[in-house]
């Protein structure tokens, strides 16, 4: 049985595993590289295995750094099946007709072949089959495969794949992005018992959040801080899970009076579109959650709100008076109406933008919290005099205490622990402490590295 890391090796983005057993080869994710020009050109390279000869794609969720090659893997030849949760096949579709839409005006601007195209998209929906969590399910001779709950984004799965192996059974376990417990909506990630080897992500290996009511008390001081300025709030946030948490937060902090009666804008038709799907499957909510949809109360439907999906909506966000608050996409403000907003407001002084999101190296928001006093955006010199905030705890990956405590549960079955889909420093942080406290063999493996298991 081999291992091989074709994404998500020293890097948090690119997420692409390929386990061989038994005359198959099974895919876990299929990611888009993220951050830098430098990261971002790994995604128009050739694939390092014959898409043709993979048998089936496990798929953990439907951020684009775990599904955005799934349309280029299929151009090249796959044609097995893809196995995800009801929500990942929904979330799927939208955040990959949003980014073949995206990554065509790129290419039209560098004059280059486009990564795919929306017909590419329709064919790899076609390839999808629905699975659901804790009900095991056989995709090979010998092979058999779990999907878990990750409480990561809403349908997020840990993998767990049994492999006979000789009169017994090998567990390889793939924690694909554990969430950051508790958390709105989400579930805690399930507990994992008799792994023998692990892959665990590492996106906040080397720190700590902060507690979730931390959280809540900086967006409401936020939120008072620009009504008593009369400024703005510019919120960057991704269209999936970010955007509904903020959400679920503004309607709590209203319906309890705790915030001014401000405008609330949410400039993103992929995150409208996304809320909807929310609404769909409120069966996988938690039991807080579920029990405030039982009551009627609409969680994404409060005084304030106004989603604008239009471009002639989005434009008149600027005509409206402050107090206010924008809540756009991209969550790295890469692109996205979020730009546009930076563009307009990031020179006042008395405005905020808050960073709710994880911000990979080379984007314009991690320069951005990392103290640039002048970006460009859209082809503009912009002085950042507005106050940047950020809140870690909104982060939806579990951070090192409650990584290091997942692991620490499987401690009596684990041979070896690989650490990925992190930074290399966080990746090695969180390596150590696992050698050093359960004295488990922890590696942080190299891009396109195999091992035998």
């Amino acid at each position: 049985m081999k291992l091989h890391f074709y994404g998500g090796a020293k890097t948090v983005t690119g997420s692409n595993y390929l386990l061989e057993a038994h005359g198959k080869k099974i895919l876990v994710d299929c990611g888009l590289f993220q951050g830098s020009p430098e990261q971002e050109a790994k995604n128009y390279e050739p694939f390092s295995y014959n898409p043709k000869t993979i048998d089936s794609v496990l798929v953990t969720h439907a951020h684009l750094d775990h599904i955005g090659r799934l349309p280029k893997l299929l151009k090249d030849g796959f044609r097995g099946k893809i196995f995800a949760t009801g929500p990942t096949i929904d979330f799927a579709r939208l955040m990959l007709e949003d980014t073949e839409k995206v990554l065509e005006e790129k290419a039209n601007k560098a004059d280059l072949i486009p990564l795919f195209l929306h017909s590419e998209v329709e064919e790899t929906m076609g390839h999808f089959h629905r699975v659901e969590y804790e009900e095991p399910l056989k995709i090979a001779r010998g092979i058999e495969v779990c999907f878990r709950d990750a409480g990561h984004v809403l349908g997020s799965a840990i993998i767990e794949l049994m492999v006979e192996a000789g009169a017994g059974i090998k567990k390889i376990v793939f924690s694909g992005d554990l969430g950051n417990d508790p958390v709105p909506f989400l579930r805690p990630p399930a507990t994992i018992s008799d792994a023998n080897y692990l892959l665990i992500e590492s996106a906040y290996g080397d720190r700590r959040h902060e507690s979730p009511e931390h959280c809540q008390r900086l967006i409401e001081n936020a939120a008072e801080e620009i009504a008593a300025k009369r400024g703005v709030l510019m919120i960057p946030s991704f269209a999936l899970e970010r955007t509904q948490q903020i959400l679920y937060h503004f309607n709590n902090l209203i319906e309890h009076h705790k915030i001014p009666r401000i405008p609330i804008f949410l400039d993103s038709p992929l995150a409208v579109k996304i809320t909807q799907v929310y609404k769909k499957y409120s069966q996988y909510y938690d039991a807080e959650a579920s029990s405030l949809v039982g009551e009627g109360d609409d969680v994404f439907k409060f005084p304030g709100l106004e989603m604008t999906p239009t471009i002639a909506q989005s434009k008149k966000i600027n005509r409206v008076p402050p107090p206010k608050i924008i809540i756009a996409g991209s969550g790295m403000s890469q692109g996205g109406r979020i730009v546009h907003h930076e563009a307009f407001y990031l020179s006042d002084p008395n405005n905020i933008l808050l960073i709710v999101t994880y911000q990979a190296k080379g984007t314009l928001g991690r320069r951005i919290v990392e103290g640039a006093k002048e970006v460009e955006i859209l082809d503009q010199k912009i002085p950042v005099r507005a106050k940047i905030k950020q809140i870690a705890s909104y982060s939806g990956h579990a951070d090192s205490e409650q990584l290091f405590q997942w692991v620490n549960r499987l401690k009596y079955s684990l041979k070896k622990v690989f650490v990925v889909q992190g930074e290399e420093k966080p990746a090695r942080v969180l390596a150590q402490r696992i050698k050093d406290d359960l004295g488990i063999e922890a590696v942080v493996p190299e891009a396109g590295q195999s091992v035998e298991l």
